[in-house]
């Protein structure tokens, strides 16, 4: 069905983590950390162990100690390298036909007159990112940038995005100011505001969502919780965000046709396209009422 023109405020937007909600594993265990043959066990418990030992970010961390082993390795790994090793990530079960399925099923309960964009906010690296075979997808991804001297070595983080930095991405997205060189600090009426967060969901996988999902719930959008599948650890950790407060559903990560998660989230966007023809319907009313 050919899309009509879309009001500013006839759009929804489903927001993403990536590490442990597309895909199973951090994108580096498929793609830097192989290249210097160092397995992810490995590389996170050093992580873990300095930001024990500094009190550092525990992102700035990774990132630092990760350049480190490049350099030590000898290992020329370019944008263009880190881009071309994102065809070697594994996705979850359903996501390379997710968000077509989930567009056409957007676009059919709302006769096309609702508009979905999907976005990435993630603490991986964007260089990673911009290979990934599912990018084509999303209006925007935002993730942590390293700056390439004209060796094209990656020197120094430029973009940190940590578990509470990703949230400035959901007013980014709320207030249609999406580049980073566009403040938001500036105050914006809400019904000015393109993407309301009542027309947000946020898919994330554990505790370094919560601070995503408070944000986007509190202002009376939607959260979910995707998890391994057979992972009582995992499965807990969704039972303390429902108990908290935190998420709206939890679900195994499997996209699929069908299954368990896109039943609750077609449940969660009926309910999102049923506001969108709500408010229409209430700004045409006013519109009526003032000319009487």
């Amino acid at each position: 069905m050919p899309r009509r023109e879309t009001n500013p405020r006839n759009t929804l937007a489903i927001v993403y983590d990536f590490d442990g909600t597309l895909t199973p594993q951090p994108m580096q265990e498929y793609t830097v950390l192989p290249q210097l043959g160092i397995s992810g066990d490995e590389f996170w418990a050093e992580v873990n162990a300095e930001v024990r030992r500094t009190g550092g970010d525990s992102i700035l961390t990774y990132m630092r100690l990760l350049v480190e082993k490049i350099e030590a390795n000898k290992a020329h790994l370019s944008r263009e390298a880190l881009r071309d090793l994102a065809a070697g990530i594994v996705y979850y079960p359903g996501v390379e036909s997710w968000f077509e399925r989930i567009d056409a099923y957007v676009d059919a309960k709302s006769g096309g007159t609702v508009q979905t964009r999907h976005y990435i906010i993630s603490a991986g690296l964007s260089e990673i990112l911009e290979g990934i075979s599912i990018k084509r997808h999303f209006t925007r991804i935002y993730a942590s940038q390293y700056y390439f001297d004209h060796h094209e070595a990656a020197r120094f983080p430029t973009v940190v995005i940590n578990d509470t930095g990703k949230t400035q991405y959901l007013f980014r997205i709320n207030k249609g100011r999406e580049s980073s060189l566009e403040t938001i600090n500036e105050y914006m009426p809400e019904d000015a505001r393109p993407v309301p967060f009542q027309h947000m969901l946020y898919i994330g996988d554990g505790l370094t969502d919560v601070p995503c999902m408070t944000v986007v719930k509190n202002y009376g959008g939607f959260a979910v919780a995707v998890h391994r599948p057979r992972s009582d650890t995992a499965v807990q950790v969704c039972r303390e965000l429902v108990e908290a407060n935190r998420i709206d559903f939890y679900a195994p990560a499997d996209y699929g046709p069908g299954r368990k998660l896109e039943r609750r989230i077609h449940k969660i966007l009926d309910l999102i396209v049923a506001r969108i023809f709500f408010e229409q319907e209430r700004r045409e009313f006013l519109k009526d009422m003032r000319k009487a």
